[in-house]
């Protein structure tokens, strides 16, 4: 059985547990304390010299790290990832925009607020917010005439974008500027074996 190392509050972590949920795989889910240093032991990053979650441990016991290689990974041969080449090339497009502008930005506030605002945080927000607001204005924008990111079909490129977007709340962003985005929320919330990022 697979073995996801996972910290529940995590978007990263979320988006392989979403995915898994939605493929009917069967996993076993090990929670990993990042904020108390869980991830930093020998025996982690032995896993993942990187230190970071989520990883994969598969059936061989290898193990597949980082949130896009791992959702590719389990994507590959389902309905997840598309077979024309440039549709898969568009998913790794917005998986790539995920992981460069939205992530750093959306992701990283709303862990801020998760744990500690310090000083040197709270002098970052203002830069961070702005970054933030343009990756959902980008987002926004191409929504307007599409259901979902690539094609008409939902895909790990969704999948990607929704784990931060829809909690980017706790990170103090207000969706209500971006309609589009807030409909495709909806639309990916009404996916068939959709959990919410609280449920393990």
């Amino acid at each position: 059985m697979l073995r996801l190392y996972d910290y529940l509050p995590s978007g990263n972590g979320y988006k392989v547990r979403l995915l898994l949920r939605q493929l009917g795989i069967p996993f076993e889910r090990v929670e990993m304390d990042i904020v108390r240093g869980a991830t930093r032991t020998p025996e982690f990053l032995a896993m993942n010299p990187d230190g970071r979650i989520p990883v994969l441990e598969l059936d061989d016991g290898s193990h597949l790290a980082e949130s896009s290689a791992i959702l590719w990974y389990l994507a590959d041969g389902t309905p997840f990832l598309p077979a024309d080449r440039l549709e898969r090339a568009r998913v790794l497009q917005w998986m790539c925009f995920e992981q460069y502008s939205h992530e750093p930005n959306i992701a990283t506030v709303r862990f801020w607020y998760h744990t500690e605002l310090t000083d040197e945080r709270r002098a970052l927000l203002p830069g961070k917010r702005a970054l933030g607001e343009a990756a959902l204005a980008v987002m926004d924008g191409h929504l307007r005439t599409r259901r979902f990111f690539v094609g008409e079909s939902y895909s790990i490129a969704d999948i990607a974008l929704y784990a931060y977007t829809h909690v980017a709340d706790e990170g103090g962003f207000d969706l209500g500027p971006y309609p589009a985005v807030r409909t495709w929320l909806e639309r990916v919330r009404a996916q068939p074996g959709h959990v919410p990022i609280t449920q393990g």
